[in-house]
């Protein structure tokens, strides 16, 4: 197929929209589990959750959330020296749908003759499942997407926006369709739904692989052939079986592990990768440019981790300020929580484009801030949209008992947080791009993945941090408080540095 020859889909090659619909079904499967999580973990015994006390359901969350950041980087080199990227979209496909439909069967198992041992198992096979799949599916889409165009072809990032929306298309749909079966129907069908999503996207990509032509087939395949043969397929449901056994097999041989043998296979595998990278960076790296180039990166990364421990509080101690503190009642009707999941996601397809003509102004008028001003930028959004909810938290407790407060005061936080992200994210992964060493663009990109897994993990422990340092100074500290101070701090910190941080980048803006 040539990559000119069809432009069906809004003047983008036709392929775009396979992979446009394939991602949406996925985030559409990823974002209504993750919507129910720490809601189906904390919620009593006798409404089928698993009763857990919070803190411990936001650690199951940042663990779960983190991990799905690492793992596409096993997928994406598998992807490249073994499967190709077809094969991997197939295995990551079918492994999180099943992972998925685990979750709705632990659900399903309340009431039963079950035990709560064997319905936590299988929910956290699933779990371990959704991430290994997950490393499979993930990087290896938006490979292809890239794939559909020359490197020279003005239509690649506008084809990688249009594949965007369709990430928060799925984003938006999820929590509305899974977060209200999960949370006011029963949880099964929540994680049902999600597993429907996912098995939907697989399907269209199959319908539609003819449209890809040999984009993604396995490494060595002749160029003429344009779909799976059925070695191929063995392969794919190998691989699915094996991933599905090997997580069942982890999870009951954890248990059974000694703590300090579990503490040291941890810490074997976190230095072996740390040693991995270190390697792969020294060797890649040449002169001092690029080593100055690839500093800049390693330190954003760092500062990276405090706006996704901030921004991630979406899932943990947000979902549960929907729950307990907001007034979702509209006449007799109840707004599901899991519902304001959806708004970050309306918001970034609301304001992504005029972020863009934002930037092309600026730079028009030579007032395009640098990257790192970007980031300070970001940081100040988030700092903001904590003291928002920080005020909106004490205005809810401040009395003798809890007082529902509008559901505005999180739109409000929403909003000022997604423009933290566009002004962050996209930013962050156009500069990993720019700047790493041509040999090292890959790995780079992996290490600029694991601050987002580092910075959902420290999400998940911020509220345990405010409690302990409750004990510590003896007196009250709201957790929203001391994200609003903390990230005030790192806006003030990157503003200091953004004129040596910009010398750094040699020219690269």
């Amino acid at each position: 197929m040539s990559r000119d020859s069809n432009k069906a889909f809004f003047g983008h090659p036709i392929g775009l929209s396979t992979l446009f619909a394939s991602e949406m079904w996925e985030r559409f499967s990823y974002y209504g589990m993750r919507a129910l999580l720490v809601l189906f973990l904390t919620a009593t015994f006798a409404s089928g959750g698993f009763e857990m006390a919070e803190l411990d359901a936001f650690t199951i969350y940042g663990i779960f959330t983190g991990l799905v950041y690492v793992t596409p980087i096993i997928g994406g080199m598998l992807a490249d020296k073994v499967l190709g990227q077809r094969k991997s979209i197939y295995i990551g496909g079918l492994t999180m749908a099943i992972g998925q439909f685990l979750l709705a069967t632990s659900a399903w198992l309340h009431g039963t003759d079950a035990s709560m041992e064997l319905r936590q198992t299988i929910f956290y096979a699933g779990l371990g499942i959704l991430i290994s799949g997950n490393g499979f599916f993930k990087p290896n889409i938006s490979t292809m997407v890239g794939e559909l165009y020359d490197n020279n072809d003005p239509r690649k990032d506008g084809g990688f926006t249009i594949f965007y929306m369709g990430i928060n298309i799925g984003a938006f749909l999820s929590p509305l369709v899974a977060g209200k079966l999960g949370e006011q129907v029963a949880w099964q069908y929540g994680f049902l739904a999600a597993g429907t999503g996912m098995v939907l996207g697989t399907v269209w990509f199959f319908v539609r692989s003819h449209t890809l032509g040999h984009i993604g087939m396995p490494p060595k395949v002749k160029a003429e052939r344009v779909r799976l043969a059925v070695k191929d397929w063995f392969n794919i449901l190998t691989y699915v079986a094996g991933v599905v056994g090997l997580i069942f097999a982890v999870i009951l041989g954890w248990g059974a592990m000694p703590s300090i043998v579990s503490t040291i296979i941890i810490y074997i595998l976190a230095i072996g990768g740390i040693l991995f990278l270190a390697t792969s960076i020294f060797r890649g790296t040449n002169g001092k440019t690029e080593w100055s180039r690839v500093g800049v990166i390693l330190v954003l990364a760092v500062f990276n981790i405090f706006f996704w421990s901030g921004f991630e509080q979406a899932g943990t101690t947000f979902n549960i300020f929907a729950r307990d503190n907001t007034n979702r009642m509209i006449g007799n009707w109840e707004i599901p929580a899991t519902w304001f999941q959806s708004i970050n996601a309306f918001y970034i397809v609301a304001f992504a484009p005029l972020f863009s003509i934002l930037w092309v102004k600026l730079d028009k008028k030579n007032l395009n801030p640098n990257t790192p001003m970007k980031f300070a930028w970001g940081m100040t959004m988030l700092a903001v949209g904590f003291v928002v909810m920080a005020i909106a938290y004490t205005r809810s407790t401040g009395g003798s008992e809890v007082k529902l407060i509008s559901p505005m005061w999180l739109a409000m936080v929403y909003m000022l947080h997604t423009f933290g992200e566009l002004c962050l994210s996209p930013i962050g992964l156009s500069m990993v791009t720019k700047l790493s060493p041509p040999k090292l663009v890959s790995t780079m990109m992996g290490i600029w993945m694991g601050s987002y897994a580092a910075g959902n993990f420290v999400a998940s422990q911020m509220k345990a941090i405010s409690i302990k340092l409750e004990t510590a100074l003896d007196t009250e500290i709201q957790v929203f408080w001391m994200i609003a101070i903390q990230s005030a701090i790192i806006a003030v910190i990157l503003i200091l540095l953004s004129p040596w941080l910009k010398r750094m980048m040699h020219g690269i803006k």
